[in-house]
């Protein structure tokens, strides 16, 4: 079921208590709910009081709500989308509520760091090359090199390949880009040979970076939903979690050591930073003080 909604905010200042590996000052939500129903997904969780993720709630007064905070903004921090839904999924397609965003954004010239696993994506390199004068990075979460895999626990986003080929024509258009490994499913794609080919993959598609985590999350809701799904497609792997991991919140790999071995080798080889680089604003004043300097 699709929605309309009215948001009383829409830029969500990011809180956090330590490094932050996207840079991102600043969440843009503009819908809630995702198409692309991966079976992993964080955002299925109860603390987000989301009643039914298959359902997609539009931010009918998304644009308006960006226009004046955008506006009353002191700092033109870095914003960040596809956190809590991806913003290319299917319905962006037709509602281009994304593009009307990235448009603002231009206008008011505001960085910002797109995460997506859509091609769809390549449909705003115009707005996204424009933005880039003052910086604009595209990341896409890619969590195996297989698209028969992925078809299975992103059902209905693009295929990994699909990705991979957005990623490439990004990178050729000097859009910086790279691309997430996160989650990592314990027993389905925690393999350190999945991950260096994930890492060769990107980097032949011109990523300037990969972020990698080797685990994944579970939590109420999330857990009982993603369980569900395992013992749909792969029998026998949910008791292994229930034995290993219980009720924990951070599921790491047992393949961790490994998996980090194999992606900084790879990374080393490839010369493919494993920190992003962020948008670093420039004082006002400073930068007026420089322009009066005398050379």
């Amino acid at each position: 079921m699709i929605k309309n909604i009215q948001a009383k905010t829409i830029l969500s200042p990011l809180r956090s208590s330590g490094y932050d590996p996207f840079g991102i000052s600043y969440n843009m939500n503009i819908y809630r709910g995702c198409q692309h129903q991966c079976i992993y997904c964080d955002s299925r969780s109860s603390c987000y009081q989301i009643e039914n993720f298959a359902d997609i709630l539009v931010k009918e007064n998304a644009i308006e709500l960006l226009v004046n905070e955008l506006a009353a903004k002191r700092k033109k921090l870095t914003i960040g989308t596809g956190s809590m839904n991806d913003p290319y999924m299917p319905l962006e397609a037709e509602l281009g509520m994304t593009r009307r965003a990235l448009e603002q954004i231009v206008r008011f010239r505001y960085p910002i760091h797109v995460i997506t696993k859509s091609h769809l994506v390549l449909r705003d390199i115009d707005l996204l090359k424009e933005i880039s004068k003052i910086y604009a990075a595209v990341s896409f979460t890619i969590t195996t090199p297989d698209d028969d895999l992925s078809s299975i626990i992103e059902p209905y986003a693009p295929l990994s390949s699909r990705r991979f080929e957005a990623m490439n024509t990004l990178s050729r258009e000097g859009i910086y880009t790279g691309v997430v490994i996160s989650p990592v499913l314990p027993w389905i794609t925690d393999s350190p040979e999945i991950i260096a080919g994930l890492l060769r993959r990107a980097h032949d598609a011109g990523a300037k970076y990969a972020l990698a985590w080797p685990g994944m999350t579970l939590r109420r809701g999330q857990r009982e939903w993603y369980y569900d799904q395992l013992d749909q497609h792969f029998p026998g792997v949910k008791e292994k979690y229930i034995e290993l991991f219980g009720n924990t919140y951070q599921c790491e790999s047992l393949n961790a050591e490994a998996l980090h071995n194999s992606y900084y080798k790879v990374c080393r080889e490839l010369r493919l930073a494993t920190q992003m680089k962020f948008y670093e604003p420039v004082d006002p004043q400073l930068d007026l003080f420089g322009s009066n300097t005398p050379a």
